[in-house]
């Protein structure tokens, strides 16, 4: 038996093994996305559509595309239908499956896919759809793609994917035991993720009545005169941040400095801590380089809060603009005012582009920008009672976040055990 067939050493004797290819039809899509200009364009079930939901139903949002007669009659899809994902950027995504509940009219299977349409006599869609939900099967899929950078699934891999295969009674009962453990492991995680957003929400609030209001309460207030920082302590000042920043535009002669990224998320960050499957540079001799506390901003990515402070003497992208903030600005001060989603909007204003998701922020758009300018004692205070105050609202987050991970590997744990028959399904239902 096979290494990645391990699972099938378990399996109750009455059940079988069989390959996908004995167990229904498979076809992949080769139906790109085309936008439509006709009257009556089809639907396009899409890799995004796939990966994010575990069934396809007419509530998701399709993107309006082309097909021939011929796509139309081959990638059509129908209640029953699996949709697995066929090609990615990491190889652990292949064969991640959505199931087809309903009768979507117009519904075609777009690229990046493939469509298994199970014999509902010896397989159920529902049966199949958790099979390929278990890591353990779906490894085969993931082994067989191929690639560097991205990765594929050949099409005959699909076929000579093996699944356990209980009798008709038996996998209607590990659905339905599926079906109500799973929906109440959901529930749990949805809660849980609920108050993962009010914790975040709460972070952001507090940050940004931080920078804007002080660590006083009853100080007097002013009003800023400018729009994203309302009123504003009344010994602060304001000023515009082409007298606060200078633009640094040293280059890398060799471009073996630490390698520095740009996130809205995370901020400035070594690359080597992310996983990078994107294009990289045979050489980065010539990126700009940025000393410890500098600002950097990816130029394309300002508008989504891509910008902060570096932690550390490096390099970044010839693309992104580094600023070096003078001695009225603490670094960290600086940090934490980039990282707010209205400074963010702010500087969105001064950006350049015809489309919204491809403006860019210039140094002459950032310095038409204005920041506040407390005493730098003061800075100190609000950036420590930030990282105080934050601190515990992420230490929260981050074990409501590990007992997602736990839910979540408990879900999967489940599925795994019921799919090969390891729990005896008619004592629990």
């Amino acid at each position: 038996m096979n290494s990645f067939l391990i699972w099938a050493n378990d399996i109750p004797i009455d059940w079988e093994i069989l390959a996908v290819k004995v167990l229904g039809k498979y076809v992949v899509s080769s139906v790109d996305k085309i936008p439509s200009e006709d009257e009556n364009p089809v639907l396009l079930c899409n890799y995004s559509e796939v990966y994010n939901n575990d069934f396809i139903t007419s509530d998701i949002q399709f993107m309006k595309g082309t097909a021939t007669l011929e796509e139309k009659k081959k990638f059509s899809l129908r209640d029953g239908d699996l949709i697995i994902t066929k090609d990615s950027e990491s190889w652990d995504d292949i064969g991640v499956p959505s199931l087809v509940i309903e009768n979507i009219p117009e519904l075609i299977c777009g690229y990046h896919l493939a469509i298994i349409r199970p014999d509902k006599k010896r397989i159920l869609p529902q049966f199949l759809f958790r099979c390929l939900q278990s890591k353990d099967i779906r490894l085969q899929l993931e082994l067989s793609s191929t690639g560097v950078t991205r990765f594929g699934l050949p099409k005959e891999a699909i076929g000579s994917m093996k699944v356990p295969v209980p009798s008709i009674e038996k996998q209607n009962e590990i659905v339905a035991f599926l079906e109500k453990e799973i929906v109440r492991i959901d529930k749990l995680i949805e809660t849980k993720q609920q108050l993962i957003d009010i914790l975040s929400e709460k972070r952001q609030i507090l940050i940004t009545e931080g920078i804007v209001n002080g660590v006083n309460p009853n100080v007097s207030m002013k009003d800023s005169g400018i729009d994203w920082l309302g009123s504003i302590p009344m010994h602060w000042n304001t000023e515009r941040t082409r007298w606060l920043f200078k633009e640094r535009n040293e280059r890398s002669e060799n471009g073996e400095e630490e390698m520095l990224t740009v996130s809205h998320i995370t901020g400035v960050t070594p690359r080597s801590e992310k996983n990078v499957n994107m294009f990289q540079a045979e050489s980065t001799a010539g990126y700009k380089k940025c000393n410890k506390g500098d600002l950097v901003i990816n130029t394309l990515w300002a508008w989504m809060g891509a910008m902060g402070i570096a932690p550390m003497e490096g390099i970044v992208s010839p693309a992104y603009h580094v600023y070096t903030p003078c001695s009225l600005l603490l670094p960290e001060f600086v940090d934490a005012i980039v990282r707010l989603p209205i400074f963010a909007a702010e500087v969105t204003r001064y950006s350049k582009g015809v489309w919204s998701s491809r403006l860019r922020l210039y140094p002459e758009g950032f310095y038409e920008v204005y920041f506040p300018v407390p005493p730098i004692n003061e800075q100190r205070e609000i950036v420590n009672n930030i990282r105080k105050e934050t601190k515990k609202i992420d230490q929260l987050k981050t074990i409501t976040e590990r007992s997602i991970g736990l839910l979540k590997e408990r879900r999967a744990a489940l599925i795994s055990a019921a799919v090969t028959g390891q729990i005896e399904i008619a004592e629990e239902v």
